[in-house]
């Protein structure tokens, strides 16, 4: 495939999920409508400004990367929680899940003259582990806050990626730019290779990153400590699942006495025995 598959906000998940699983990526535009995107962008401005940009190449010297969006930016709540994302996290995560959570939420502000990121896969980010070619533990997704274009910094993604096929094995040659108009996302397995593009114009490209792990993994953003609990408590339960209030497999995130977190998050009695309700 020599572009990235695309859909309209109305195509069934399925087929968006389908693409996915097919070629490792695909882009939905106009997912987020304009006064979500207005109301995301005026709350999460004084963070950006906040930010410091990294301090290496891979983390981008000219890039910000703004966390704990569901504590600092109310309105991420309706991307974090978006139906079509999380159809195909149901649909595209490794087949035996039997949960999976929130991983990491962040705006990523590329300034002018940022260089372009090294091609990577997000899984990565578990110590290198070797997972099997048939095994997506990670979905990861970037919201055009800005239109994407290719002078931009467009994240840039090779197609067809996903296989058990080593990193190296691709150049930035067979990465393609996710042009997309503000309010679209990129979608994408943690096995997919991509990297974000060089900023050659004069103006900020904003999107942002939201990924998605299986329940039984370590989360990239710590949710506990970037969300306080009084925060987290006037969350839906929906996110609240989502961030690891949870049980992510049998006797697999319990408190204390075998307490569930969900019961603890609520304040509920000391003697509430967890449950797990495979998805």
């Amino acid at each position: 495939m020599t572009g990235l598959p695309r859909f309209d906000a109305d195509a069934p998940v399925e087929e968006v999920a389908a693409a996915v699983a097919d070629h490792g990526v695909a882009v939905v535009e106009r997912l987020a409508p304009p006064d979500l995107c207005d109301r995301l962008a005026d709350e999460l401005a004084p963070w950006i400004a906040a930010t410091p940009t990294g301090g290496d190449e891979f983390s981008g010297t000219a890039t910000r990367r703004t966390g704990a969006l569901l504590a600092r930016a109310p309105s991420s709540v309706d991307l974090v929680a978006h139906p079509t994302v999380l159809g195909v996290c149901e649909r595209v995560l490794w087949p035996d899940r039997s949960t999976f959570q929130l991983h990491l939420t962040q705006a990523i502000t590329l300034g002018p003259g940022a260089a372009a990121q090294g091609l990577h896969r997000d899984q990565w980010c578990f110590d290198f582990f070797p997972f099997p070619a048939d095994v997506h533990v990670e979905v990861s997704t970037i919201w055009a806050l800005t239109d994407f274009t290719e002078a931009n910094g467009a994240t840039r993604v090779v197609p067809d990626s996903h296989g058990d096929v080593g990193a190296d094995t691709f150049t930035d040659a067979d990465a393609v730019a996710a042009e997309m108009p503000r309010g679209s996302v990129v979608v994408y397995t943690g096995r997919t290779v991509h990297g974000g593009g060089a900023n050659t114009t004069a103006e900020e490209r904003v999107g942002v990153n939201i990924d998605y792990v299986l329940g039984w993994l370590r989360q990239e953003e710590n949710q506990y400590l970037s969300v306080p609990p009084d925060v987290a408590r006037e969350l839906p339960e929906q996110v609240q699942r989502l961030m690891g209030y949870e049980m992510g497999a049998y006797a697999l995130g319990y408190v204390d006495d075998m307490r569930d977190p969900m019961a603890v998050l609520r304040g509920e009695g000391a003697g509430t025995a967890p449950t797990f309700s495979p998805r």
